[in-house]
């Protein structure tokens, strides 16, 4: 059996924790941030849990981890 390449992109997006949670960057922080608010800016700093029917995905598509 072929060895399983993991998706060049979940590599560049995600991490998963050490008890299996799968993290992710949040949206709409690089441009147009004059017209959001500061708190808007505020609460999105940081990464956030992904959903558990997401994570399983994003799972899949790294079949050995993601070590960094």
């Amino acid at each position: 059996m072929p060895k399983l390449k993991t998706k060049s992109g979940v590599k560049k997006r995600f991490k998963i924790t050490a008890t299996g949670k799968v993290l992710h960057g949040v949206a709409g922080k690089r441009h147009r941030l004059i017209s959001h608010n500061s708190k808007y800016i505020r609460q999105n700093r940081g990464t956030t849990q992904v959903a558990d029917a997401d994570a399983k995905t994003v799972k899949k598509w790294a079949p050995y981890g993601l070590r960094k």
